[in-house]
């Protein structure tokens, strides 16, 4: 009789049951199956299969909702460069310093700020703002800025990337709109004292000032620079940030009075819509805040916490909040927009990483030693993570083993 043939091996299947099968593997099956042969080595490197993975991972380029922020760069790269921001294995290099006076107080100059928009890194440097291209492999500067974007008599403070265009703030209390590809910019003298912060969505400005008001400004045609709306806050202004939705704005301020420093304004009428928490002490300023989505914020500052918000669920308290170890004051925050925070803080230039999944402070990184700086600004890339200090630009690589 005819002998039977050998039955086919798995990896002969139809491809779409042999992704479907795959779809039940984990990251550590999905690399041993792709030890197996050509075919599902290719197989088990599609993005179809490691995009669940990666969205449970940190800073893997996927928001809450799915979203993804690193379209081109393959997704099982990223699930791997995440363990290194995970377990905080990196190269740290600093990759610019510049000379200045130290920094002692949030209300000094000299504050670096910075803005990461893909192959280039936009940092203010005194009155200005210059652009610098990044190296091949992402982690240095090219030696010159490709661009240099003045305008200010003073500091820039702050500014702001946003649809091509660059919106500054500074000491002079002046603010300067500078078209990134071309020669068209803009100023006009906006507050009394120093603009602290400004932020920019949708053809309007909100700026935030020493003064203690807050100005929502227009930038359709004919009214450039008008004043729409001048917001009493009887306090300083140190951070301020429009909502995805383009319906109001909230800003931080400096805790001096009685009102919470954390108040949300209507960006049509300028009234006040809601203020967030009620137990914030006396001096409690708010450093920085990050809009997630329209209705999940992040905030720091003075009081050295990070403090998560809901407005959904409720303004008088935070959903979850995490506490600076030593005990500093937090001077930026940024967030990967899904499980990864990272915090920059007052003393000796202390970069943390935390896991909103955790209680506790997952990696940290001290970047100035013995001279203590503050961490005034930082942006990080699925890659890359950037830290402003008071003398120096540093860089941390994840991609090194």
């Amino acid at each position: 009789s005819r002998a039977a043939s050998p039955p086919s091996p798995l990896w002969a299947l139809p491809e779409e049951l042999l992704l479907l099968i795959c779809s039940y593997l984990d990251a550590q099956a999905l690399g041993r199956l792709a030890q197996v042969c050509r075919r599902l080595r290719f197989l088990s490197s599609r993005d179809l299969l490691w995009r669940p993975i990666a969205r449970g991972c940190l800073n893997s380029g996927f928001t809450q909702l799915g979203t993804d922020l690193a379209a081109g760069i393959p997704v099982k790269e990223r699930v791997k460069v995440s363990q290194n921001w995970r377990h905080g294995r990196c190269r740290r290099e600093m990759v610019l310093k510049w000379k200045c006076k130290q920094v002692v107080s949030f209300s000094s100059f000299l504050m670096p700020w910075m803005e990461l928009d893909g192959e280039y890194l936009y940092l203010s440097q005194a009155e200005n703002i210059q652009a610098y291209h990044l190296c091949a492999e992402g982690t240095g500067l090219q030696c010159h800025p490709q661009a240099i974007f003045s305008g200010h008599q003073e500091d820039v403070c702050r500014f702001v990337l946003a649809n091509s265009h660059i919106v500054s703030g500074g000491g002079d209390g002046i603010i300067v709109l500078h078209k990134i590809h071309g020669s068209y910019s803009v100023k006009f003298s906006a507050h009394e004292q120093e603009v602290n912060c400004v932020d920019f969505q949708g053809g309007l400005i909100v700026s935030g000032s020493r003064d203690r008001t807050a100005k929502v400004w227009s930038l359709s045609a004919g009214r450039v620079g008008q004043c729409l709306h001048t917001v009493q806050t009887e306090d300083r202004v140190w951070s301020i940030a429009i909502s995805p939705l383009l319906s109001s704005f909230v800003t931080g301020t400096a805790c001096c009075g009685h009102t919470s420093p954390l108040r949300i304004w209507d960006l049509e009428s300028g009234q006040l819509l809601t203020c967030l928490g009620t137990d914030f002490h006396r001096g409690a300023g708010v450093l920085d805040v990050f809009y997630e989505t329209p209705s999940l914020l992040l905030s720091c500052g003075y009081d050295t916490y990070i403090r998560y918000w809901d407005i959904r669920t409720s303004t008088r308290k935070c959903v979850q909040e995490w506490e600076e170890p030593h005990d500093n004051a937090l001077y930026c925050i940024r967030s990967d927009k899904n499980h990864m925070i990272a915090s920059g803080s007052s003393y000796y230039g202390v970069v943390r990483l935390w896991d909103k999944r955790q209680t506790r402070c997952l990696q940290s990184f001290h970047l100035s030693s013995p001279a203590s700086s503050p961490v005034y600004c930082l942006r990080f890339s699925t890659t890359h993570l950037y830290a402003a200090l008071a003398s120096a630009l540093h860089v941390l690589d994840f991609t090194a083993s």
